[in-house]
């Protein structure tokens, strides 16, 4: 039971770092999600990248979602991908409401890494916790 309540919850999170990889694709939706200008290209290609990489991390993370194996790195990846985004906007302070949206969206990912964590923990399946084999 507490594997799936971990897969469910880690899955939650993958998404969460995997969604803005349409950005790659569609410089259009990058504006609507973070309320900027892409009319520089050098911000459009920088942008661009940076949803690149989030399909990195998020895929990554789906992959461990089912993968057992590379669950520590994945949650390093998405633990360090999202505080990292809340310190900096944090840092800056004056930003607008899609960025506080994406702050926001970003603290439910935590969340829901967290309590993926604690139920894999319990749950025993990676050899600690509990739970272990």
């Amino acid at each position: 039971m507490m594997r799936h309540v971990s897969t469910i919850l880690f899955l939650v999170a993958a998404l969460i770092n995997f969604g803005p990889v349409v950005g790659v694709l569609s410089p259009d939706r990058m504006v609507a999600l973070y309320g900027v200008s892409l009319d520089d290209p050098n911000l459009e290609i920088l942008m661009r990248h940076r949803a690149a990489l989030f399909g990195i991390v998020g895929g990554f993370m789906l992959t461990a979602a089912f993968h057992w194996p590379f669950r520590a790195v994945a949650y390093a990846m998405g633990f360090v991908s999202m505080i990292v985004f809340l310190f900096v906007a944090w840092l800056v302070g004056d930003y607008g409401e899609q960025i506080r949206g994406v702050a926001r969206v970003d603290i439910l990912g935590l969340v829901a890494l967290f309590g993926a964590g604690v139920a894999q923990y319990f749950g025993g399946r990676i050899g600690y916790g509990p739970g272990a084999r």
